[in-house]
């Protein structure tokens, strides 16, 4: 009898769904790379997820040579999740290394944001949102890809 516990909550991941289409984003706030407070609005377009380091890479990668405040002007944000990064290299060497970049990242440390949009490990996932509900996802594994879409959604 004891089993039984055990057994159901093994498989209540099984019952998690994924986010549909249609869908409002639950509001949430995180810390970025310089410790400033954001909290997800409705006035965000695009979300960009990043699960790994090489998805972060990525949007390095097709941010290269844009200026500051480029993410913004496109009403993007940008959530990177560290939380499998040790936390003492995240504080010692990664986040002050995110502090030259010029565009802001919001910094899941702890996983209470990102598992929210699943997606691949090694992609970005855009999230196309109007007035906080999802209307398009879409997943990107290059930084041309990226690049060329963050082109298109010009302000």
């Amino acid at each position: 009898m004891k089993y039984w516990p055990v057994l159901l909550l093994s498989l209540l991941p099984l019952w998690a769904q994924a986010l549909e289409v249609g869908e409002r984003l639950a509001p949430w706030t995180l810390l970025d790379q310089f410790d400033q407070a954001y909290t997800l609005d409705n006035q965000v377009q695009t979300l960009l997820v990043a699960r790994s380091m090489e998805a972060a890479k990525l949007v390095d990668a097709a941010l290269q040579g844009q200026p500051k405040g480029y993410l913004e002007a496109r009403h993007t944000v940008f959530l990177a999740d560290i939380q499998r990064m040790p936390r003492l290299i995240a504080k010692m060497f990664a986040v002050p290394h995110m502090r030259d970049y010029s565009y802001r990242i919001m910094l899941d440390r702890d996983g209470r944001v990102a598992p929210r949009y699943p997606g691949a490990q090694d992609k970005v996932l855009w999230l196309q949102i109007k007035d906080g509900q999802l209307v398009a996802q879409h997943e990107y594994a290059t930084a041309e890809q990226l690049r060329e879409a963050l082109e298109k959604a010009r302000p």
